[in-house]
């Protein structure tokens, strides 16, 4: 069965950092592109940042909103990737999920994660106070 639990959110101050885990079982994580999206109350769900594990270089894109103060990584042996956050800021506050496309029909360089994402998390609330 394919799993991917979030955890890591909490809640904290303005400029502060968190380092959010996204733990995968259920498939090999040789080839499997991870997406981190959030979604705020009343908003849109928002694609922030992705990694194509497997791919030439295990390439990864970050969204604007975020680029520079988020950075995502994976370690491999323990099929977890991690969304390292610094610099919070309140319109960060939101629910950040992770997705999985496993096996990805392509790799996706440049801009966006738009894969085709058939898993998702349950979830981890980041709350951001000012």
């Amino acid at each position: 069965e394919v799993q991917l639990v979030e955890s890591g959110g909490n809640l904290v101050q303005v400029g502060g950092s968190l380092r959010l885990s996204c733990a995968a079982s259920g498939f090999s994580f040789d080839e499997v592109a991870i997406g981190w999206f959030r979604q705020a109350p009343g908003k849109e769900r928002e694609g922030i940042s992705c990694i194509g594990i497997g791919s030439s270089d295990d390439s990864t894109w970050h969204a604007d909103s975020v680029k520079g103060r988020f950075t995502i990584t994976s370690d491999n042996a323990k099929n977890t990737v991690y969304l390292q956050m610094h610099n919070l800021k309140p319109e960060d506050t939101a629910v950040y999920y992770c997705a999985a496309d496993i096996a990805p029909v392509r790799w996706i360089t440049g801009t966006g994660c738009s894969y085709d994402y058939e898993y998702w998390g349950q979830g981890t609330q980041v709350s951001v106070s000012s």
